[in-house]
Protein backbone atom coordinates (compact mmCIF):
# COMPACT_ATOMS: atom_id res chain seq x y z
CA UNK A 1 0.00 0.00 0.00
CA UNK A 2 2.73 2.36 1.44
CA UNK A 3 5.80 0.84 -1.25
CA UNK A 4 6.74 2.64 -4.25
CA UNK A 5 4.46 2.86 -7.69
CA UNK A 6 5.25 0.72 -10.29
CA UNK A 7 5.83 2.74 -13.52
CA UNK A 8 3.39 1.91 -15.64
CA UNK A 9 4.70 2.12 -19.52
CA UNK A 10 2.76 4.96 -21.73
CA UNK A 11 1.94 4.75 -24.95
CA UNK A 12 2.54 7.18 -27.22
CA UNK A 13 0.03 8.56 -29.39
CA UNK A 14 0.75 6.84 -32.88
CA UNK A 15 1.68 3.43 -31.28
CA UNK A 16 -1.28 3.72 -29.77
CA UNK A 17 -3.35 4.58 -33.08
CA UNK A 18 -1.81 1.95 -34.70
CA UNK A 19 -3.19 -0.47 -32.21
CA UNK A 20 -6.51 1.14 -32.81
CA UNK A 21 -5.94 0.14 -36.47
CA UNK A 22 -4.86 -3.35 -36.13
CA UNK A 23 -7.98 -3.89 -33.80
CA UNK A 24 -10.16 -2.71 -36.44
CA UNK A 25 -8.82 -4.66 -38.89
CA UNK A 26 -9.02 -7.68 -36.78
CA UNK A 27 -12.67 -7.34 -36.10
CA UNK A 28 -13.54 -6.87 -40.18
CA UNK A 29 -11.97 -9.99 -40.98
CA UNK A 30 -13.67 -11.89 -38.44
CA UNK A 31 -16.72 -10.43 -39.20
CA UNK A 32 -15.78 -11.98 -43.19
CA UNK A 33 -14.88 -15.09 -41.55
CA UNK A 34 -18.59 -15.09 -40.13
CA UNK A 35 -20.33 -14.27 -43.13
CA UNK A 36 -18.59 -16.64 -45.02
CA UNK A 37 -19.52 -19.24 -43.11
CA UNK A 38 -22.82 -18.41 -42.85
CA UNK A 39 -23.45 -17.77 -46.92
CA UNK A 40 -22.25 -21.47 -47.08
CA UNK A 41 -24.66 -22.73 -44.60
CA UNK A 42 -27.32 -20.72 -46.10
CA UNK A 43 -26.57 -22.10 -49.53
CA UNK A 44 -26.64 -25.54 -48.35
CA UNK A 45 -30.44 -24.69 -46.55
CA UNK A 46 -32.10 -23.00 -48.90
CA UNK A 47 -30.62 -26.42 -51.66
CA UNK A 48 -31.83 -28.72 -48.82
CA UNK A 49 -35.19 -27.07 -48.43
CA UNK A 50 -35.92 -26.76 -51.97
CA UNK A 51 -34.46 -30.24 -53.37
CA UNK A 52 -34.98 -32.41 -50.70
CA UNK A 53 -38.07 -30.82 -48.78
CA UNK A 54 -39.27 -29.92 -51.81
CA UNK A 55 -40.55 -26.74 -51.06
CA UNK A 56 -41.02 -24.30 -53.89
CA UNK A 57 -39.89 -27.09 -56.47
CA UNK A 58 -42.10 -25.59 -58.92
CA UNK A 59 -41.13 -21.83 -58.53
CA UNK A 60 -38.88 -20.84 -60.99
CA UNK A 61 -37.47 -17.11 -62.02
CA UNK A 62 -36.69 -17.51 -66.13
CA UNK A 63 -36.88 -21.53 -65.71
CA UNK A 64 -34.19 -20.86 -62.71
CA UNK A 65 -34.29 -22.38 -59.78
CA UNK A 66 -35.27 -19.66 -57.12
CA UNK A 67 -32.47 -20.73 -54.80
CA UNK A 68 -29.98 -19.94 -57.41
CA UNK A 69 -30.85 -16.17 -57.24
CA UNK A 70 -31.41 -16.20 -53.47
CA UNK A 71 -27.57 -17.60 -53.29
CA UNK A 72 -26.29 -15.37 -55.95
CA UNK A 73 -27.73 -12.45 -54.03
CA UNK A 74 -25.67 -13.70 -50.64
CA UNK A 75 -23.03 -14.26 -53.30
CA UNK A 76 -22.62 -10.41 -54.25
CA UNK A 77 -23.24 -9.44 -50.59
CA UNK A 78 -20.31 -11.85 -50.16
CA UNK A 79 -18.37 -10.47 -52.72
CA UNK A 80 -18.91 -6.75 -51.40
CA UNK A 81 -17.43 -7.44 -48.14
CA UNK A 82 -14.37 -8.86 -49.42
CA UNK A 83 -13.72 -5.81 -51.62
CA UNK A 84 -14.42 -3.65 -49.18
CA UNK A 85 -12.06 -4.97 -46.45
CA UNK A 86 -9.11 -5.85 -48.58
CA UNK A 87 -9.79 -3.52 -52.01
CA UNK A 88 -11.41 -0.54 -50.76
CA UNK A 89 -9.16 -0.36 -47.28
CA UNK A 90 -6.24 -0.49 -49.41
CA UNK A 91 -7.13 2.93 -52.14
CA UNK A 92 -9.48 4.43 -49.71
CA UNK A 93 -8.08 4.02 -46.40
CA UNK A 94 -6.22 6.18 -43.90
CA UNK A 95 -2.77 5.86 -45.61
CA UNK A 96 -4.37 6.72 -48.92
CA UNK A 97 -5.96 9.57 -47.93
CA UNK A 98 -2.33 10.98 -46.25
CA UNK A 99 -0.72 10.25 -49.68
CA UNK A 100 -3.41 12.56 -51.69
CA UNK A 101 -3.25 14.91 -49.28
CA UNK A 102 0.94 14.75 -49.36
CA UNK A 103 0.64 15.39 -53.31
CA UNK A 104 -1.87 18.30 -53.49
CA UNK A 105 -0.10 20.37 -50.83
CA UNK A 106 2.98 19.49 -52.76
CA UNK A 107 1.61 20.44 -55.72
CA UNK A 108 -0.01 24.13 -54.19
CA UNK A 109 3.45 24.78 -52.78
CA UNK A 110 5.17 24.63 -55.91
CA UNK A 111 2.65 26.95 -57.71
CA UNK A 112 2.80 29.18 -54.66
CA UNK A 113 6.71 29.34 -55.76
CA UNK A 114 6.76 29.99 -59.20
CA UNK A 115 4.11 32.52 -58.38
CA UNK A 116 6.54 34.23 -55.93
CA UNK A 117 9.08 34.14 -59.03
CA UNK A 118 7.39 35.31 -61.06
CA UNK A 119 6.15 38.57 -58.69
CA UNK A 120 8.43 41.71 -57.80
CA UNK A 121 10.03 41.61 -54.07
CA UNK A 122 8.78 43.79 -51.89
CA UNK A 123 10.47 45.75 -49.14
CA UNK A 124 9.28 45.18 -45.56
CA UNK A 125 7.91 49.01 -45.89
CA UNK A 126 5.83 47.89 -48.97
CA UNK A 127 4.82 44.94 -46.46
CA UNK A 128 3.53 46.04 -44.01
CA UNK A 129 1.59 48.76 -46.34
CA UNK A 130 0.00 45.99 -47.80
CA UNK A 131 -1.10 43.86 -44.76
CA UNK A 132 -2.73 46.96 -43.31
CA UNK A 133 -4.20 48.11 -47.02
CA UNK A 134 -7.77 47.00 -45.39
CA UNK A 135 -7.06 49.48 -42.64
CA UNK A 136 -6.19 52.38 -45.00
CA UNK A 137 -9.14 51.66 -47.04
CA UNK A 138 -11.54 52.15 -44.82
CA UNK A 139 -9.52 55.38 -42.88
CA UNK A 140 -10.99 58.56 -44.71
CA UNK A 141 -9.86 61.11 -41.99
CA UNK A 142 -6.41 62.83 -42.28
CA UNK A 143 -4.85 60.72 -39.04
CA UNK A 144 -2.35 62.74 -36.92
CA UNK A 145 -0.33 61.00 -34.53
CA UNK A 146 0.63 63.70 -31.81
CA UNK A 147 3.59 62.77 -29.07
CA UNK A 148 6.07 64.67 -26.84
CA UNK A 149 9.21 62.26 -27.38
CA UNK A 150 13.14 62.71 -26.07
CA UNK A 151 15.85 62.36 -27.79
CA UNK A 152 15.77 58.26 -27.01
CA UNK A 153 12.08 58.26 -27.87
CA UNK A 154 11.22 57.94 -24.07
CA UNK A 155 7.52 59.38 -23.59
CA UNK A 156 6.65 58.16 -20.26
CA UNK A 157 7.09 56.07 -16.71
CA UNK A 158 4.55 54.35 -14.97
CA UNK A 159 2.09 55.95 -17.05
CA UNK A 160 3.02 59.52 -16.40
CA UNK A 161 4.83 62.38 -18.14
CA UNK A 162 8.64 62.78 -16.88
CA UNK A 163 8.74 66.29 -17.49
CA UNK A 164 6.72 69.71 -18.02
CA UNK A 165 6.69 72.01 -21.03
CA UNK A 166 4.13 74.59 -20.93
CA UNK A 167 4.14 75.51 -23.96
CA UNK A 168 3.83 71.59 -25.61
CA UNK A 169 0.92 71.51 -23.76
CA UNK A 170 -0.43 74.45 -24.86
CA UNK A 171 0.00 72.85 -28.57
CA UNK A 172 -1.43 69.80 -27.61
CA UNK A 173 -4.56 71.40 -26.71
CA UNK A 174 -4.94 74.06 -29.77
CA UNK A 175 -4.76 71.17 -32.12
CA UNK A 176 -6.37 68.80 -30.74
CA UNK A 177 -9.55 71.22 -29.45
CA UNK A 178 -12.68 69.87 -31.34
CA UNK A 179 -12.02 66.41 -32.87
CA UNK A 180 -11.47 63.12 -31.79
CA UNK A 181 -8.81 61.88 -29.55
CA UNK A 182 -7.70 58.02 -29.62
CA UNK A 183 -5.80 56.73 -27.41
CA UNK A 184 -5.24 53.02 -24.61
CA UNK A 185 -6.76 52.69 -21.56
CA UNK A 186 -3.80 53.39 -19.34
CA UNK A 187 -3.06 56.73 -21.18
CA UNK A 188 -7.24 57.52 -20.71
CA UNK A 189 -6.31 56.58 -16.90
CA UNK A 190 -3.68 59.16 -16.96
CA UNK A 191 -5.94 61.99 -17.03
CA UNK A 192 -7.96 63.22 -13.95
CA UNK A 193 -11.16 63.43 -15.63
CA UNK A 194 -11.83 64.01 -19.28
CA UNK A 195 -10.13 66.87 -21.20
CA UNK A 196 -13.05 69.24 -22.23
CA UNK A 197 -13.82 70.12 -25.82
CA UNK A 198 -12.60 66.61 -27.25
CA UNK A 199 -14.33 63.25 -28.27
CA UNK A 200 -12.33 60.51 -26.04
CA UNK A 201 -12.13 57.26 -28.06
CA UNK A 202 -10.65 54.31 -25.51
CA UNK A 203 -9.28 51.32 -27.13
CA UNK A 204 -10.07 48.61 -24.39
CA UNK A 205 -10.05 44.87 -24.63
CA UNK A 206 -12.52 44.83 -21.82
CA UNK A 207 -15.57 44.43 -23.66
CA UNK A 208 -17.54 45.57 -20.01
CA UNK A 209 -14.78 48.93 -19.49
CA UNK A 210 -16.45 51.26 -17.61
CA UNK A 211 -16.24 55.34 -19.05
CA UNK A 212 -17.50 58.66 -18.59
CA UNK A 213 -20.71 59.51 -20.27
CA UNK A 214 -19.59 60.77 -23.76
CA UNK A 215 -16.10 58.46 -24.14
CA UNK A 216 -16.98 56.39 -26.26
CA UNK A 217 -14.92 52.53 -26.34
CA UNK A 218 -13.49 50.29 -28.95
CA UNK A 219 -11.75 47.35 -29.10
CA UNK A 220 -8.96 47.97 -31.89
CA UNK A 221 -7.67 50.44 -33.90
CA UNK A 222 -9.37 49.73 -36.68
CA UNK A 223 -13.02 49.91 -35.01
CA UNK A 224 -11.34 53.39 -33.60
CA UNK A 225 -10.95 55.43 -36.82
CA UNK A 226 -13.98 54.26 -38.07
CA UNK A 227 -15.76 55.90 -35.10
CA UNK A 228 -13.72 58.71 -36.13
CA UNK A 229 -14.63 59.24 -40.17
CA UNK A 230 -17.04 62.29 -39.83
CA UNK A 231 -14.02 64.06 -38.48
CA UNK A 232 -11.82 65.28 -40.81
CA UNK A 233 -8.25 65.14 -38.37
CA UNK A 234 -8.31 62.78 -35.69
CA UNK A 235 -5.46 62.63 -33.30
CA UNK A 236 -3.68 59.73 -31.62
CA UNK A 237 -2.64 60.77 -28.49
CA UNK A 238 -1.10 57.47 -26.91
CA UNK A 239 0.36 54.90 -25.64
CA UNK A 240 3.34 53.04 -26.62
CA UNK A 241 1.38 50.18 -27.97
CA UNK A 242 -0.66 52.07 -29.96
CA UNK A 243 1.83 54.39 -31.57
CA UNK A 244 2.96 51.36 -33.31
CA UNK A 245 0.11 49.73 -34.92
CA UNK A 246 -0.74 53.94 -35.74
CA UNK A 247 2.16 54.38 -37.34
CA UNK A 248 1.43 51.85 -40.50
CA UNK A 249 -1.67 53.84 -41.19
CA UNK A 250 -1.22 57.76 -39.89
CA UNK A 251 -0.67 60.54 -42.73
CA UNK A 252 0.96 63.42 -40.05
CA UNK A 253 3.33 63.38 -36.90
CA UNK A 254 3.22 66.17 -34.65
CA UNK A 255 6.22 65.35 -32.57
CA UNK A 256 7.87 67.74 -29.86
CA UNK A 257 11.06 66.72 -29.30
CA UNK A 258 12.66 66.83 -26.12
CA UNK A 259 16.37 67.49 -26.63
CA UNK A 260 17.53 65.32 -23.37
CA UNK A 261 17.51 61.36 -22.70
CA UNK A 262 15.14 60.29 -19.79
CA UNK A 263 14.72 56.73 -18.03
CA UNK A 264 11.67 54.94 -18.77
CA UNK A 265 9.49 51.94 -19.68
CA UNK A 266 7.37 53.73 -22.74
CA UNK A 267 8.74 54.70 -25.92
CA UNK A 268 7.79 56.34 -29.24
CA UNK A 269 8.67 54.18 -32.59
CA UNK A 270 11.54 55.17 -34.56
CA UNK A 271 10.84 57.75 -37.59
CA UNK A 272 12.18 55.93 -40.73
CA UNK A 273 12.98 58.98 -42.97
CA UNK A 274 12.34 56.75 -46.02
CA UNK A 275 8.82 57.13 -44.82
CA UNK A 276 8.43 60.27 -43.23
CA UNK A 277 9.16 63.63 -44.55
CA UNK A 278 10.32 66.34 -41.77
CA UNK A 279 8.35 69.33 -43.49
CA UNK A 280 8.48 72.11 -40.23
CA UNK A 281 10.96 72.30 -37.77
CA UNK A 282 10.86 74.94 -34.91
CA UNK A 283 13.41 74.98 -32.50
CA UNK A 284 12.66 76.54 -28.41
CA UNK A 285 15.18 77.02 -25.79
CA UNK A 286 14.61 76.05 -22.34
CA UNK A 287 12.81 78.41 -20.35
CA UNK A 288 11.06 79.30 -16.73
CA UNK A 289 7.82 77.50 -17.90
CA UNK A 290 9.90 75.10 -19.72
CA UNK A 291 12.49 72.41 -17.96
CA UNK A 292 14.20 71.58 -21.15
CA UNK A 293 14.88 72.71 -24.72
CA UNK A 294 12.33 71.27 -27.85
CA UNK A 295 11.51 71.53 -31.15
CA UNK A 296 8.43 71.39 -32.44
CA UNK A 297 8.39 69.08 -35.65
CA UNK A 298 6.25 68.07 -38.16
CA UNK A 299 6.68 64.71 -40.50
CA UNK A 300 4.71 64.24 -43.43
CA UNK A 301 4.05 60.46 -45.05
CA UNK A 302 5.43 60.38 -48.53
Amino acid sequence: MFGRKKNIPEIDKEQLELIKTAQKRIKQKKRLYAHFVVFLIGAVFLIVINKVLKIGESFTIFEVDWFVYAILLWLFFFVYHVFNVFITHKFMGKAWETEQLNKLVAKQQEGIEKLKKELPSKTQAETETFENSHLEEKKKSELTIIVAAAENDAIGKHNKLIWHISDDLKRFKNLTSGHHIIMGRKTFESFPKPLPNRTHVVISRNSNYQVPDGVAVVHSLEEAIQFCANDPQPYIIGGGEIYKQAMLVADTIELTRVHHTFEADTFFPEIDPAIWKKTHDVFHPKSDKNDFDFSFLTYKRI
